[in-house]
């Protein structure tokens, strides 16, 4: 029975278990490779394409894009351009700072640097160059670039002034080159390029911000380079800028003196950079008139550009020298072309026109103005024009030639002392030279015989000195001067005759005085005639016969 039912029982069934927990390990890998796969491809920006010139230790997958030195992506892959001359670097940015690339954006490789101006770049030695990015202003999506091959000297970001200075001459200024105001650096240069165009130097400089007050409208540049030597009508001069600027080139910038400062320059603005101080000082000159001197001594000396003064004060320049402004060649005059401010002459704030300055200029002549040569250095040589009056010239008018009026030049300086010269040489040659050397030679001739004459006398002298008569003469002589000594010893200080003389003479004195003294009391008292003299009281009449 037992055995019937254990064999007639159905067996038991159960549904399978659809769920395994084997299934979870599979299941969480596959959604963690879906999460890191989305967030791959989320994070990833947008790739750019950037060209430079070399790869130089950049690598894909760990050269990095930086901005402001913090990395917002990676360089991705490496290729070379298809001409050869370039490389194209890819970068993939992070997501979040794809914003950063807007139209203007620069991108430069960061690696160590040394210049006379700068070293930077000494922290790549460890950690290896990276590309450095500077966001641009202007709108989003470019994805091409060109990279810089040198980094900017100022990043965009720092506030400041930046001006463009255009030059026919780069010199020795270069990228990082100081700028200066009175010796100061205020800013730098940033960037110099050659416009093929225009055939200039640009050059792009960059002022501090705290500093940005001082540049004008009208304000100067000026190439302090090096050290500048110089020669003209001032003699030799000398300028030495600091030992940075001789070294790595400098600008100088201030406004001239007497100016008026002008408006505040803006960014973008474009100034001149002159070659030195004296280029742009000369630069504001603004002449108005221009005048044609014609000279008949040698010009030798005078160049372009060589001052034009009225008695020391300097009123315009020399523009050219050219025979083209006197087309008549059989005149041997030598064509000076000058321009000149008359308003250096007149009243500050004297507003005139062109035909008031020929008016003056003509009343001018006329009162005996005149142009003459003059030397400004002895030691270069270098000539100057120069107008005074000359009041004791024969008057003269103002004439023209072609378009440009002349005034009449006097001939000066060496050219004076020449002509000078060749007149005292003139009256020299004529002096009766023959006819005095003719006098002279007979002078001579009868000077010679007078030495003839006074030769003879002399050696009859001295034959007479050597005759026994003549040297008897003195003993003679001795004796008659003995005897004239005796003579006048009588009459010498101890002699009679001398003596009796003197007493002689003291009794002439005592009866002068005698005589003065009674013509004294006679002149007092003429009765003393008749009374005689009185002692002291009243006179008293003597009775006639008594004693």
């Amino acid at each position: 029975m037992s055995e019937e039912q254990s064999i007639g029982t159905a067996p038991e069934l159960r549904a399978a278990q659809r769920w395994n927990i084997v299934w979870v390990v599979p299941i969480l890998a596959l959604l963690i490779g879906g999460w890191m796969l989305y967030h791959s491809v989320s994070s990833k920006g947008p790739e750019v394409r950037i060209r430079f010139e070399t790869a130089e230790g950049i690598f894909a997958g760990k050269t990095e894009l930086r901005c402001r030195s913090v990395s917002v992506g990676t360089v991705s892959r490496v290729e070379l351009a298809e001409d050869l001359q370039s490389v194209f670097v890819y970068c993939t940015l992070d997501s979040a700072y794809s914003d950063l690339l807007r139209k203007g954006t620069r991108f430069w490789v960061v690696r160590p640097r040394v210049s006379t101006a700068d070293i930077s770049g000494l922290g790549t030695l460890l950690t290896g160059v990276y590309i450095e990015m500077e966001p641009g202003t202007g709108p989003t999506g470019p994805t091409n670039w060109k990279g810089r091959e040198t980094p900017p000297a100022t990043n965009r970001s720092v506030p400041g002034l930046r001006l463009t200075l255009v030059s026919d001459e780069a010199g020795s200024l270069s990228v990082g080159s100081p700028l200066y105001y009175r010796g100061f650096a205020v800013g730098r240069v940033e960037s110099r390029k050659l416009d093929i165009d225009k055939r200039r130097i640009v050059y792009e400089a960059f002022i501090q911000e705290k500093y940005r007050t001082l540049v004008r409208d009208n304000t100067k540049f000026w190439n302090t380079s090096g050290i500048d030597i110089s020669a003209g009508v001032d003699g030799f001069k000398v300028r030495t800028p600091s030992f940075q600027a001789m070294v790595s080139g400098g600008v100088s910038f201030a406004l001239q003196e007497g100016l008026e400062p002008g408006a505040q320059a803006q960014d973008g603005t474009t100034f001149e950079l002159h070659d030195d101080i004296d280029d742009a000082e000369s630069s504001t000159f603004e002449p108005t008139l221009r005048i044609l001197l014609l000279f008949d001594q040698s010009v030798r000396g005078l160049s372009k550009s060589a001052p034009v003064e009225y008695r020391g004060i300097e009123i315009g320049r020399v523009t050219n020298i050219s025979f083209d402004y006197a087309p008549e060649r059989d005149n041997q005059k030598i064509p000076v072309l000058v321009e000149v401010d008359p308003s250096l002459l007149r009243a500050l704030g004297t507003v005139s026109t062109q035909d008031d300055d020929v008016l003056m200029l003509g009343n001018a002549v006329k009162n005996g103005l005149r142009a003459t040569l003059k030397t400004g250095s002895l030691l270069t040589g270098a000539l100057f024009v120069d107008f005074d009056y000359y009041p004791a010239e024969k008057p003269a008018d103002l004439s023209y030639k072609g378009d440009f009026p002349v005034v009449p030049t006097l001939s000066s300086g060496f050219a004076q002392f020449e002509v000078k010269i060749a007149s005292i040489l003139d009256k020299i040659e004529a002096l009766p030279i023959n006819e005095t050397v003719t006098e002279i030679t007979a002078t001579v001739a009868e000077a010679r015989d007078a030495i003839e004459e006074i030769e003879k006398l002399a050696a009859a002298a001295k034959v007479t000195l050597e005759d026994d008569d003549f040297r008897q003469l003195p003993a003679d002589l001795r004796r008659t001067l003995g005897e004239l000594e005796k003579s006048l010893a009588s009459v010498g200080p101890d002699g009679n005759v001398q003596g009796d003389l003197l007493r002689t003479l003291d009794e002439l004195r005592g009866a002068i005085r005698s005589i003065e003294a009674m013509s004294d009391t006679i002149k007092e008292k003429p009765n003393s005639l008749l009374f005689g003299k009185e002692d002291s009281g009243n006179p008293k009449p003597k009775a006639v016969g008594k004693q």
